[in-house]
């Protein structure tokens, strides 16, 4: 299981890989299409990390181990309406 600091390293890198892709479409060297389809991917992968760091946060707070979070599917992170 990751621990806290290494989750936030992964949600840096993913953010630094959306402002390649921006980057790489202004350039020309992506289509719209793969701009997007990576992006969608991206905005999924991201919702699970920051998830996942409010679950460990929420099960430090109440006396349970962080180290029990685990990553929920993109169905249960996309739907999530308040």
């Amino acid at each position: 299981m990751a621990d806290d600091v290494s989750i936030q390293h992964h949600i840096k890198s993913l953010i630094d890989e959306e402002h390649e892709l921006r980057s790489a479409l202004q350039d020309g060297s992506i289509t719209v299409d793969e701009e997007h389809a990576r992006l969608k991917s991206l905005e999924v992968e991201l919702d699970q990390c920051w998830d996942l760091l409010r679950q460990r946060r929420a099960r430090r707070e109440v006396g349970q181990n962080p180290d029990d979070a685990e990553v929920r599917s993109e169905r249960t992170v996309e739907g999530y309406t308040g």
